[in-house]
């Protein structure tokens, strides 16, 4: 039977790179994201066999409704991938304090609600489940406006260590990607001056978290995986 991966902010550059790469894969991929659906996309577009936009994943039963639908469409969940989150630059100084708790819901709280919703599920099959977070290079030194930002990613990284040690008896593997600046329409627009092809492609990403979630990967847990091109 094919295997399942859920992938939040599955609608961005990365989230699709992920489902393109685990379809080619043979998976079955769902895809989840707040925002909405793209306008008029294909099962073969989006490389899913199930997706819904307008999920608010800091909610925990919108989260499980869509697990819930997940599961039914697709008949099980062997994997979740965690990349809905979001960045801002901003400094203590100049910029306000609601976006540190804004990068926190967005970041943290996303993953924890995904990550929560996820356990009625995972781990059902022979593989055991899989969880694989999204985390960030920068946070391992922050930089100045990365302040808000990056103690959201030191969270995500914490809540990855944590999860590993309680989910170890449960079959359940949880590790995180610390990608370096990612080659997307996005930062290019912000950084056009900038050597491109220093930064880490989505599918370079997305390669790394399909050997996560695969059966080679079983003895890796709590694992922080830099994973940043030649930044």
């Amino acid at each position: 039977m094919q295997r399942v991966v859920m992938v939040t902010g599955g609608f961005g550059t990365l989230g699709r790179a992920v489902g393109r790469v685990f379809a080619d894969n043979g998976w079955k991929v769902a895809l989840i994201d707040k925002a909405p659906a793209p306008e008029g996309a294909s099962a073969e577009q989006l490389h899913a066999s199930w997706w819904r936009g307008g999920v608010e994943l800091t909610d925990l039963d919108a989260a499980r409704a869509a697990f819930s639908a997940t599961v039914e469409q697709l008949g099980k969940l062997d994997a979740l991938v965690n990349i809905a989150g979001g960045f801002r630059w901003e400094t203590l100084a100049d910029g306000s304090l609601e976006t540190w708790d804004l990068m926190y819901q967005m970041n943290v709280r996303t993953a924890a609600t995904a990550s929560k919703a996820a356990l009625d599920y995972l781990a059902v099959g022979a593989h055991g489940g899989r969880i694989v977070n999204i985390g960030a290079g920068a946070a391992l030194k922050a930089g100045m406006g990365m302040g808000a930002y990056t103690a959201s990613k030191s969270g995500v990284m914490r809540l990855t260590e944590a999860l590993a040690e309680e989910f170890k008896d449960r079959s359940i593997t949880v590790n995180a990607i610390l990608p370096g600046i990612i080659d997307t329409p996005q930062n290019r627009n912000d950084m056009p001056d900038a050597d491109f092809s220093r930064w880490v492609r989505p599918e370079e990403i997305a390669n790394v978290i399909l050997f996560l979630a695969s059966e080679a990967a079983s003895g890796v847990t709590g694992a922080l995986i830099p994973v940043t091109g030649r930044t």
